[in-house]
């Protein structure tokens, strides 16, 4: 988690450099970076609720 977080900040440093010097292949770059880490957290938000899921005491 801690690993995604600042992946995020960076990704939002990169995204604001790209914008300021109009590279749209570097903002393409952060975009594509963000995306990658959308996913990793929505996987693993599913597979949390699968665990909680599956443990009785969890409910």
């Amino acid at each position: 988690m801690a690993t995604t977080a600042f992946g995020a900040v960076s990704i939002v440093k990169q995204a604001r450099k790209a914008r300021t010097e109009h590279d749209t292949l570097r903002l393409v770059d952060a975009a594509v970076s963000a995306a990658a880490i959308v996913t990793g957290l929505a996987i693993l938000y599913r597979e949390l609720k699968r665990l909680g899921d599956d443990d009785v005491l969890l409910g």
